[in-house]
């Protein structure tokens, strides 16, 4: 079964990462502020990994904390691999559960746009359970309604490759939605679930946002004006989102540059792009990533080659990955990393209104809308 990223980080662990990093204490400028990571992980990617399940080591919690971080939608259940999607996502959610229920003082699970304001007010930091793929949904719509009822509230239609939904980004015939996810579409709006057009196919993003009765996100991309790459987002699919209400975030991830060496001046670029196309009330962050960096990335580099041979062999690999690239911005990564992308658009010319609707207040109000305030 193709590991994931969060495991690919374990076994480079566990041949030798050095050093724990202590958490650096949070400056002003975001503590008044809401930052939400529209698509991340909560976890060590220096330890050895429990699947896609948060990880709250007093390390994580700390550096979260630090970071400014205020709630962020972590990916539960099934992606790809041999394992029943179903059963996989099943047990995800309630062993996050009992994650949560143990760590209840630091951490809280978010089910509306007020349950984050009120982390925010706690000092805590919220969960939002996502998915992204559809298959544990099978062929039956009304599953829907049992992981909304679990506390579900993003679902993103398709991985890279196609599904019984529609056709991921990396599925060549970019025929996009099923008839199923049509279905599918329909009843998560009826649920006042999200739902997410990330690794898409073009035609299943707009054929989504027209079929959608609810706004439609699209947690991490990147803007294909900048890189065309099949894992970025045309101008066409960003408009769109944003003219039906929707919400787009921006990644911090090697598609960002044509080179697959991402930095932080490409983040900075392609907010500054999307802002552009959608108008600044629709634009985020979906990092992709962590708050918690790698200590060691001599290490890493070797467990990366693995991982994305592994991905390749299983066809779940996007054009843009490879041995030499990493999964994320290498200066942009860390407890700071919010701060520096607040002081980067400033120096762009962004107002303090502006970044704080990018860095969280843009995915509040798009949350607001679909799950209710």
């Amino acid at each position: 079964m193709p590991i994931d990223r969060r495991q690919l980080l374990g076994l480079a662990a566990s041949a030798g990462l050095a050093g724990i990093a202590q958490a650096k204490p949070p400056e002003d400028t975001l503590s008044s502020w809401i930052v939400i990571n529209a698509l991340g992980d909560l976890g060590d990617p220096n330890r050895p990994s429990n699947g896609t399940v948060p990880d709250l080591t007093p390390r994580v919690l700390a550096e979260a904390r630090a970071s400014g971080l205020t709630a962020v939608n972590v990916t539960l259940g099934y992606v790809s691999g041999t394992g029943d999607p179903f059963e996989m996502t099943a047990r995800d959610i309630a062993t996050t559960d009992a994650v949560i229920a143990a760590h209840s003082d630091v951490v809280a699970k978010v089910l509306t746009a007020a349950d984050i304001r009120k982390a925010k007010a706690d000092g805590r930091v919220g969960l939002i359970y996502g998915f992204q793929n559809g298959a544990m949904m099978g062929h039956d719509a009304s599953r829907v309604d049992v992981f909304a009822d679990l506390g579900v509230r993003v679902v993103q239609i398709t991985y890279n490759p196609a599904n019984d939904l529609g056709d991921g980004a990396m599925a060549p015939q970019n025929r996009g939605l099923t008839p199923f996810g049509r279905e599918v579409i329909a009843r998560l709006n009826d649920r006042r679930v999200m739902v997410d057009l990330s690794h898409s196919g073009e035609r299943t993003c707009l054929e989504a946002a027209q079929a959608s009765r609810a706004p439609i996100s699209i947690n991490h991309t990147g803007c294909r004006a900048l890189a065309d790459l099949p894992r970025n987002k045309t101008d066409a699919e960003l408009r769109l989102v944003a003219e039906r209400g929707g919400f787009v975030g921006i990644y911090f991830m090697p598609f960002l540059s044509l080179s697959g060496h991402a930095h932080a001046g490409d983040v900075v670029a392609h907010i500054a792009h999307a802002v552009k196309v959608c108008g600044e009330d629709h634009v985020g962050i979906g990092t992709d990533g962590d708050v918690t960096q790698i200590d060691d990335l001599q290490t890493y580099q070797a467990a990366l080659a693995r991982e994305i041979a592994q991905r390749r062999a299983a066809g779940i690999s996007a054009l843009g990955e490879r041995p030499d690239t990493y999964p994320f911005v290498v200066d942009l990564r860390g407890p700071d990393q919010f701060r520096k992308l607040a002081g980067l658009l400033r120096a762009e010319g962004f107002s303090s209104r502006q970044i704080e609707k990018i860095l969280g207040g843009n995915f509040l109000r798009y949350a607001g809308e679909v799950w209710g305030a």
